[in-house]
């Protein structure tokens, strides 16, 4: 095969979907475990350990005249570099990265510029490391996705095809970053593409199993999360989960005005420079370091204490609302990272003090408290985001733990309806609409498919005898109102056209003049009265102004004739 061919192939071939994927999965999955070996970084040489959330109140071996003050100053140094980097070279890069993948795909038919997966990911690095309280699945998934654009966009394949890489990009990003290579897809389809077309979920499930491949070959083959097993008690315990996923559906709700609450408060007060905001932020968000240290970074360590019960009922509701607080906060001066991960962390501790509560109430129902942490980080994300199969999908591979899979449920699809009747919007929809874009908004009408052609056709022009002269022809012709005219044959029935340029072209023949108009006629393509607009709009285009004939069912004969006249006069009426 020329490589004209394999390219025609890669744009339009069906089966071209697997390598696209495949190259996707593979770049993704080590642009996964590269940027966590990047924040680990950062953070050491910030802190002297990989992950300072669990350290305690303890000062940096690096910052040795410091002591714990230093954390006053992490995020300012991160600051100054990452917020000149995304201001110059990416601006798209802030924030938490899963809206602006969304509207790539909703608005922008798939294109994302690929200097944004650099810029995302020095930038997220340098915040995360830096002790901003965000997560690191919002930047891989736009690293993947953009991955997925120029992957996509260096083939040239469609926008359809497009938004499809851009979707594998997205699951690629969450298999390798949580080691859930089912969660993947449907984050995907779920949250970016929004639809689960085969063709779609086979591309996606391709990618993100290549890519938990890549991961686990380098990182290893555990859970993510090493939690003890969980299981129901009580039977009473699953109206306890009910009750559950209302409280924590309201509570993700309440995360996203607060982190949108404290953006716009940081907007206006910043009255400077944008690229200096994350400077003097951080400030602020050191001082909220300064006095929860367990904020710094991601948190992962804190959630699973939590959910394993080392801490008490007024320690987790006070993780709880700090954690809300240092997200907004670090998204609100310009912080690059995701929500996804604190949007858990604030599920678990929710979930892990109501349980602790429980068991006091009701020792002999309720079980074991990290059950209920469990079970309210997917309801958490299922409030926020409204993504009740991803929320329930990623839970479970996270902890690998079958026996709340029933609770599960329940209580993701209690939070996704409460979030539903009391927000129109979700964590990563408001941004958009926020900006004025609405990409839940319903499909705008198309006006072409609700016109039949018996609604538009006009009466058909004179028509012309087969055996016809070219010179009787060209009289024909010069006298229509149309350049095109319908011919039949000796028994009255539609046999094709003629054009004017056919006419002419033949009688400049030498000894044409014996030529008849069957001889010269050509057969468009046909339409008939039952056709909607829509459908004929390709074949009226390929034939200029001149019309074309409308036939009846058999195409035996002509019931009139149709032009972009026509339609837009249709149209206008």
């Amino acid at each position: 095969m020329t490589a004209g061919g394999v390219a025609d192939w890669l744009r339009t071939g069906r089966s071209a979907l697997v390598p696209l994927a495949v190259v996707i999965g593979l770049g993704t999955g080590l642009g996964a475990v590269g940027f966590r070996y990047l924040i680990e970084a950062i953070t050491w040489a910030f802190t002297g350990t990989d992950d300072f959330s669990d350290a305690g109140r303890v000062g940096s071996p690096h910052f040795p005249g410091l002591g714990i003050w230093f954390l006053l100053f992490a995020p300012v140094i991160a600051g100054a570099l990452y917020g000149p980097l995304v201001y110059r070279f990416a601006p798209e890069a802030k924030g938490h990265g899963v809206p602006e993948v969304m509207f790539a795909v909703a608005e922008r038919g798939g294109r994302i510029a690929p200097r944004v997966a650099i810029v995302k990911a020095l930038a997220s690095a340098l915040c995360i490391g830096g002790g901003g309280s965000v997560g690191r699945e919002g930047p891989i998934v736009q690293i993947g996705s953009a991955l997925g654009s120029t992957v996509g966009q260096w083939t040239r394949l469609d926008a359809e095809r497009l938004k499809v890489m851009v979707a594998c990009g997205a699951a690629a990003g969450i298999s390798a970053t949580f080691n859930a290579p089912l969660a993947g897809p449907f984050f995907a389809l779920e949250l970016i593409l929004r639809t689960f077309a085969a063709e779609s979920f086979g591309a996606v499930v391709l990618a993100s199993v290549t890519a938990s491949i890549v991961a686990r070959a380098i990182l290893g083959n555990e859970t993510f999360l090493q939690l003890p097993h969980f299981s129901v008690d009580h039977p009473v315990e699953y109206l306890l989960y009910i009750a559950l996923g209302l409280v924590v559906g309201v509570l993700g709700v309440a995360f996203s005005r607060v982190l949108y609450l404290i953006e716009d408060l940081c907007d206006w007060a910043w009255r400077w420079p944008e690229w200096a905001r994350p400077i003097v932020g951080g400030l602020l968000l050191g001082g909220l370091l300064l006095g929860v240290p367990q904020m710094y970074g991601v948190g992962y360590p804190i959630l699973e204490k939590a959910v394993e019960g080392h801490y008490i009922v007024a320690v987790l509701i006070g993780l709880l609302f700090a954690k809300m607080l240092a997200t907004s906060l670090t998204i609100g001066i310009g912080g690059s990272g995701g929500v996804f991960a604190p949007t858990l962390f604030v599920g678990a501790m929710a979930g892990s003090a109501f349980g602790l509560v429980g068991h006091d109430v009701a020792p002999g129902i309720v079980g074991n408290a990290g059950a209920y942490g469990l079970v309210a980080m997917a309801a958490a994300l299922a409030g926020a985001t409204r993504a009740p199969v991803t929320s329930v999908v990623i839970i479970f591979e996270l902890t690998g733990e079958y026996g709340i899979i029933l609770p599960l449920m329940l209580a993701v699809a209690m939070a996704a309806g409460v979030s539903r009747l009391i927000s129109e919007d979700t964590i990563y929809t408001r941004k958009l609409l926020r900006r004025g874009i609405d990409i839940d908004r319903a499909p705008d009408r198309d006006p072409f498919t609700e016109l039949s052609v018996a609604q538009v056709v006009s009466a058909s022009p004179p028509t012309l005898r087969a055996d016809l002269a070219l010179d009787d022809a060209a009289d024909a012709l010069a006298a229509a109102d149309h350049a095109m005219l319908p011919v039949l044959d000796g028994y009255g029935r539609y046999i094709g056209c003629v054009t004017s340029r056919a006419v002419t072209e033949a009688i400049r023949i030498p000894h044409a003049r014996a030529v008849t108009v069957e001889q010269i006629t050509s057969l468009p393509d046909p339409i008939t009265a039952t056709d909607d607009v829509d459908a004929v709009l390709d074949a009226l285009a390929a034939h200029g102004t001149t019309g074309l004939p409308v036939l009846d069912d058999d195409h035996a004969r002509v019931v009139g004739w149709i032009t972009h006249a026509d339609v837009l006069g249709a149209l206008r009426r």
